[in-house]
């Protein structure tokens, strides 16, 4: 506790207020809340993970037709896990016209994303569900911690974003990034926040307009750490790769390069120990509860809670 408390001063007194100070010693991530327990992307799923000792809330952003920021994976409706105001189903061929990007948030609230649950996940609770507005995640979250889990955690938001996509499914990536960056910073600490995305034009515009937010490239191609590196334009606090991409030697290069290395979606027990002993400094996971029963040096940021 003391030695906390002097690295604290220390940054104090230099005028640096690093957002890398609360950094728990392994971040455990939950991938849409605790998908694999509550319906993914849904405020009860993130009230879950919080309950299962996530220290990162993990959670994917579109935008609506009237500019609202929405909590999805999808900029549709997805036929898998939502059904339509009436209850009905959605056919697979349909979904991407029931485009979240050409309705108002008063038309996406209308659907349940979790009364049909998930055929993949067969530990996920059923509950009427909306995709909700970021704000109201964050509203829910930060009342949740300060009634209940006392203690603080982190928000992993990517960005859903590729170039065929532009103004189609969802706005150019500066108008998409400075939606986000307006919300986030009018309710949470930026030094809370981390802008994760697969899209490097959106970390790149982040990198240049929002330098004080962390960024973390996601990966899921079998190019190197340089090769990625070098088409992005700069080194990434967090690289955040596809967890079977990884090897013990590359964990330690990203490593030693200065960024983060935080694998996603790792659900395996086993995997997550191996990957816990090649000295990964977190995992994204949609079972929060099977890392935190592994005892993997978690710890749970405090600051602010007595």
């Amino acid at each position: 506790m003391l030695k906390r408390v002097f690295w604290f001063v220390i940054f104090i007194q230099a005028g640096v207020l690093s957002a890398q100070v609360y950094t728990p010693k392994f971040d455990l991530q939950g991938h849409r809340g605790a998908r694999g327990l509550r319906p993914e992307n849904t405020i009860p799923s993130f009230i879950e993970a919080l309950n299962q000792g996530a220290t990162t809330l993990e959670m994917d952003v579109v935008i609506t037709k009237d500019k609202q920021v929405v909590v999805s994976h999808e900029p549709w409706m997805a036929a898998d896990i939502c059904l339509r105001p009436d209850g009905s189903e959605i056919s697979p061929k349909e979904e991407k016209r029931l485009n979240i990007y050409e309705m108002t948030y008063a038309e996406v609230g209308r659907y349940d994303c979790g009364s049909k649950g998930n055929p993949r996940f067969a530990e996920q609770q059923k509950m009427r569900a909306v995709k909700p507005l970021l704000r109201d995640v964050i509203a829910a979250v930060e009342d949740h911690i300060k009634s209940f889990t006392r203690y603080e955690v982190d928000y992993s938001i990517e960005i859903k974003s590729h170039s065929l996509g532009d103004n189609r499914f969802h706005p150019a990536p500066e108008e998409f990034s400075d939606l986000v960056f307006k919300l986030i910073n009018e309710y949470l600490p930026l030094e809370r926040v981390v802008i994760q995305s697969f899209d490097i034009r959106v970390l790149q515009y982040w990198k240049k307009t929002y330098p004080q937010v962390r960024v973390a490239l996601l990966v899921e191609n079998r190019k190197t750490v340089e090769e990625n590196l070098k088409e992005l334009g700069f080194t990434p606090s967090v690289y955040s790769p596809y967890f079977q991409l990884l090897t013990a030697e590359t964990v330690q290069q990203i490593k030693a390069m200065g960024m983060r290395v935080i694998p996603w979606t790792v659900n395996e027990k086993s995997d997550m120990q191996r990957l816990r002993s090649w000295g990964v400094d977190g995992l994204i996971t949609d079972y929060p509860d099977r890392a935190a029963s592994l005892n993997m040096g978690l710890k749970k940021k405090t600051n602010g809670f007595r």
